[in-house]
């Protein structure tokens, strides 16, 4: 039998990581508690730390209409090409379970 591979939410990911940011615990002690590993924990928080320390240079300055609606466009996108790797990803997985059967003519 082979283990299943979780799937986790943007917005669980970020509140496991501020969990750790926020409190100060280590990152083993939180992963312990939400039973995720220390190293997808780990990566979720480094992410989190990365996304606040640049929102944080951007506070003073408010983003201007161009720069929202690109913003706005590059959300959709990256939402839509996450919707094809997983579609990608689960054809990959069929064909590997399942192989085109050949049929020799010779």
């Amino acid at each position: 039998m082979s283990a299943r591979r979780r799937k986790f939410t943007t917005e669980f990911k970020v509140q496991a990581a501020h969990r750790v940011i926020d409190s100060g615990r280590l990152i083993a002690e939180v992963a312990r508690e939400l039973n995720v590993s220390e190293q997808s924990l780990g990566g979720w928080v480094r992410d989190e730390r990365r996304r606040l320390e640049a929102a944080k240079g951007t506070e003073d300055e408010p983003l201007t209409p161009a720069e929202r609606a690109e913003l706005v466009r590059l959300r959709k996108q990256v939402a839509e090409q996450e919707k094809d790797l997983a579609f990608l990803g689960k054809a990959a997985a069929y064909f590997a379970s399942n192989p085109p059967k050949r049929s020799d003519s010779r």
